[in-house]
């Protein structure tokens, strides 16, 4: 059995997330426990979440390129 270490806590993406994407006052973030901010960030992911018929659908809908033929600005 071996000592390991957990990794570390990801203050970037835990600051990113609660003062960038969810406009928390930093009053409001700080005062939060890791329990709460997980919590919101667990709603984030599963509405993020998508499978490969999705991605298919969504590279249909709005492709990298213009399709063949295609004008400028139609659908």
């Amino acid at each position: 059995m071996t000592d390991a270490c957990p990794p570390p806590f990801p203050w970037g993406a835990a600051l990113h997330f609660g003062l960038g994407l969810l406009r928390l006052a930093p009053h409001e973030f700080w005062s939060m426990t890791a329990v709460e901010l997980v919590a919101l960030s667990a709603g984030m992911s599963q509405r993020l979440a998508f499978d490969r018929a999705n991605l298919e659908r969504l590279m249909t809908l709005w492709p990298d390129q213009p399709r063949q033929g295609a004008e400028h600005g139609s659908r």
